[in-house]
Formats: structure tokens, C-alpha cells, sequence
């Protein structure tokens, strides 16, 4: 194929870019251009006024919008819904009171939320809390992990410029900007778990001792005292040091890494039980400002402990979820460190569990499969040596999610009320309490949607979600892309 003369090739060039447009033409002929628009308008101001598609602006515009209003009302379900060519997500913002996301230098497997002295049942706005993370640094910089201790402030409610009348008597500060403050402590592993815990003062005019302990991908478990962290944002000028900021502890029982973490709620100076992928459970506890773990592990899972959960109401009681299919209760007081109860509950892997704050009797377990339940406990009978583990029948059961439970939480004041974070990018939230109205005509295109299934929130690659313990109907969950913090109109 012969070469074209540089200046023929620099003129078209120039042609195209003053929008005209080749002629076809037969081959090794002159091409000649011509003006798209000139046998339609007369001159440049034509063309503007009626936009690219010879349409008015203002026309075309409306018809944009129309287009827009349609694809934005209709609600998307993940794993039955999909999205086109083009097409993204988009929160609705009428179905939430407040949505705010924020990211981190490495996205965080695993978060806790920390108790604060702002009171408790908080309604108003701007909203403040405080959270602590671990984060998953690129496996080739592992030095660069983290914990990181944040105070998030300036959480304002969603604007709702078409209601006049609370705009009226809405306080001009709950349109505040949301402020992300940082304290940084270095690790040099990825947190697979991480857990917050606080020990009162015997002095009331002092803050609680807050610790963490962190479960990390090298198979140790960090103790960490974080109340000067805490403390800083609200005193500033505070300096921490590079002691304050290393482990008061660091134990190393674990063979394997884990990711089963929990702190005793009837222990205020420390009591911690950590699990591992050995199928091993170990019990620290905090005895005169030492830390010391039991050297008798509690064994009796065939697989991975993926969770743990201490009883709310039973002191030496706690509950374990393993990749064997099982969930396992357990007494600290026993010698023998096996299980009090074995009941198998899934087919694939139990990821987690949660324990209701409310009704000791109820258990959620949510497993590999995408099924989450709700068990009652006294229906659950002691194992018997050698015995398989019993089948019984959970209270509820939710096939609704097309990928991995990750996450699961009750709700800590409401007894029928769980989030739930899955890997199909969602974090939904339930009312077991609803029941479908069979009459009711609006259910007729819902049918393969659960009616106890509240709202769904798209969230990038969700890991673990948390109620806030101090305002109500507030959720935070950890993902991917960051982290998301909303309270709906729902709940």
C-alpha cells in the first residue's frame, strides 16, 4: 500500500477538526470535504442554539432528565438485577436520613465502633463517633498496615431542599461539613480482626481505659492501649508518643493466623478469647495490669474458627462458628475444654455469628453459602460423646443474598432487627417481626424478595458491618471502597 504525501494527510486532520467530514470516493482520488450542518443552518449561532442533535437545548434537556427520573426509580437488586452497558449505581437519596462514605490510604478487612461520653439514644445533628480499623496494605508493603483510631464529626442529615417546613426549624450547624480526623499506630502485618474493649476508671472524671486487640495475618494477637489516641482529638496540642503507640502486649499462642475475636463484657480489666485456623480457641485475661493466655486450648472444631461470640448473659459462656458447618457452645469452667453443644447449621463454612443483646435464646449465623439464620437456642441439646451433631430447625432462614455472609449483627436495642454484609456488595438490613400481607397488591412483583427484608445498601466488596450503639438506626460497614456510614428513614 503506497504512502500519502504528509501535507494531504495535515490537511484532512485540520478539515476533521473544524467538524467537517471526508466524502467517500473511489480509491487514489482527491477527497473533498464538506460542512455537516451547511445545508441545514446558515451560520454558528444556529448551530449552538439548537445543540448537536438539532434539537433545542432546553428540549433535549428535558428529555435527559425524563430519561434519567426512569432508570433512577427503579430499584436494583443485586443477583437478580443487572446492570447495562454504562450503567451505575446510585443511592436513593429519600430513602436515607444520612449517607456519607470516606476512604483510607488501604482498605480495612475488619472495624470497631468505640463507646463514647456523648450520651446515649442520639438523634441530633451533625452526628460524632469514633472508630477504630486495621487496614490491608498490598501484600508487598506490608510495613505500611496500620491501625488507625478516627473521629468522625460533621455527619450531617441529608438535605431535603423540598421540605421547606424542616429546613424552618433544622439548626444551621446540621449542615455541617463532615470532618475525618487520623491518630496512626504502626503494624507490620494485615489486621484480620480487630476489637475494642473498655475498662472504667476508678476515678469517674477520667475516661475508660479503651484497648484493642488485634488478630493479624502473622498468627499474633496486638494489645493496644488507645485512650491517649482518643483523647487527643478533643484536646489538642496532646502529644503520643512512640511508646503509647506500641502493643502493651503481643501474644504469640496462635500457630496459624485467625480471624475469632472477642472481649468479655463481664470482665472490665480484660478478658479475651481468640480463635485460629488450627480449629484452636485460647482465653487471655488481663490479671494485674499483665496479660496471661491459658495454655489449654479449647479444641473441638474440625476446621477453621471463623467467629466467636461471648454470652451476653452468661459469664463463662461463649459460642464458636467454624468452616466445619458447626456452631459450638462452651463453659470456661469445664476441664475438659470440649463443648458443652454441637449443632451443625450449615452444609458450607459458618463466617460468623452474632449473638441477640436482647433475647439471650436467639442466635444469627451466617454462612458460605449466601444463608443467613436466626436459631433458638433452647432448642439446642447437649452433645453426647462421639455423637453426631444435631440438625435442628433455625427459627428463620434467609436464601436471599447470591454470595458469602461476611458479616452480621442484631440490632442492640430492637430484638427483631439484624444487618447482614455479604459479598454481593450489599449490606441489608431485616425485621424477622414482618409478615407477608398476602392481600396486599403491592407484593405481587416482589415475590422472590423476602418481606422481611428492609432495605438494601450497595456497598464495594462489604467485609463487616456495626450498629452504633449510641444512635439509633445508625450502620457502619467497612468495604473495598472505603467506608460507609447511613441511617435510614426505615429504621
Amino acid at each position: 500500500m503506497a504512502k500519502r504525501p504528509a501535507e494531504e494527510l495535515t490537511s484532512e486532520l485540520d478539515a476533521l477538526k473544524d467538524g467537517e467530514r471526508p466524502l467517500k470516493t473511489g480509491n487514489g482520488e482527491e477527497m473533498e470535504f464538506e460542512d455537516e450542518f451547511e445545508d441545514e443552518y446558515e451560520s454558528d449561532e444556529e448551530i449552538f442554539e439548537a445543540g448537536v442533535d438539532g434539537r433545542p437545548d432546553e428540549e433535549r434537556q428535558t428529555e435527559e432528565r425524563r430519561d434519567a427520573m426512569e432508570v433512577d426509580q427503579q430499584p436494583f437488586i443485586p443477583g437478580r438485577n443487572h446492570l447495562g452497558k454504562g450503567e451505575t449505581l446510585s443511592p436513593d437519596s429519600s430513602a436515607y436520613e444520612m449517607l456519607h462514605t470516606l476512604s483510607t490510604t488501604w482498605p480495612c478487612l475488619s472495624f470497631d465502633v468505640i463507646k463514647d461520653a456523648m450520651g446515649d439514644n442520639r438523634k441530633t445533628y451533625p452526628a460524632s463517633m469514633y472508630v477504630v480499623a486495621g487496614t490491608q496494605a498490598d501484600s508487598r508493603k506490608a510495613k505500611d498496615n496500620e491501625l488507625l483510631v478516627l473521629k468522625l464529626s460533621g455527619l450531617s442529615r441529608m438535605d431535603r431542599d423540598n421540605d421547606e417546613e424542616s429546613d424552618e426549624d433544622d439548626d444551621e450547624d446540621e449542615n455541617a461539613e463532615p470532618i475525618l480526623e487520623t491518630k496512626s499506630i504502626p503494624v507490620v502485618s494485615t489486621t484480620n480482626r480487630i476489637r475494642a474493649h473498655q475498662a472504667p476508671q476508678t476515678d469517674a472524671s477520667k475516661p475508660p481505659t479503651t484497648f484493642t486487640a488485634t488478630m493479624t495475618e502473622n498468627a499474633e494477637v496486638l494489645i493496644h492501649d488507645i485512650t491517649t489516641h482518643l483523647s487527643s482529638f478533643d484536646n489538642p496540642g496532646t502529644i503520643i508518643t512512640q511508646q503509647q503507640s506500641k502493643p502493651v502486649s503481643t501474644l504469640r499462642m496462635h500457630r496459624t493466623e485467625g480471624y475469632a475475636l472477642d472481649w468479655s463484657p463481664f470482665f472490665p480489666q480484660g478478658k479475651l478469647l481468640t480463635g485460629d485456623n488450627d480449629g484452636k480457641i485460647f482465653l487471655t485475661t488481663c490479671e494485674g495490669g499483665k496479660w496471661k493466655t491459658d495454655s489449654r486450648p479449647f479444641t473441638g472444631h474440625n476446621g477453621s474458627v471463623e467467629d466467636i461470640q461471648w454470652s451476653p448473659t452468661e459469664r463463662n459462656v461463649f459460642a464458636s462458628a467454624s468452616s466445619d458447618g458447626t456452631v459450638k457452645v462452651w463453659d470456661t469452667r469445664a476441664n475438659s475444654r470440649k463443648p458443652q453443644v454441637s449443632v451443625r447449621v450449615s452444609d458450607t463454612d459458618v463466617n460468623v455469628i452474632s449473638w441477640s443483646q436482647r433475647n439471650a435464646f436467639l442466635l444469627a449465623t451466617g454462612a458460605d453459602d449466601g444463608v443467613w439464620s436466626c436459631w433458638d437456642l433452647r432448642q439446642w441439646k447437649p452433645s453426647s460423646p462421639n455423637a453426631p451433631a444435631p440438625t435442628p430447625k433455625p427459627v428463620a432462614e434467609f436464601d436471599f443474598h447470591k454470595e458469602q455472609i461476611t458479616s452480621i449483627e442484631w440490632h442492640p436495642t430492637d430484638d427483631s432487627i439484624v444487618a447482614v454484609a455479604a459479598g454481593d456488595n450489599t449490606l441489608t438490613l431485616w425485621d424477622l417481626a414482618v409478615e407477608l400481607d398476602d392481600e396486599d397488591p403491592n407484593t405481587a412483583d416482589v415475590k422472590d424478595v423476602p418481606p422481611q427484608l428492609l432495605f438494601v445498601h450497595y456497598m464495594e466488596m462489604v467485609k463487616e458491618c456495626h450498629w452504633h450503639p449510641q444512635i439509633p438506626g445508625c450502620v457502619l460497614g467497612t468495604g473495598g471502597g472505603g467506608f460507609g456510614v447511613f441511617k435510614t428513614i426505615s429504621v
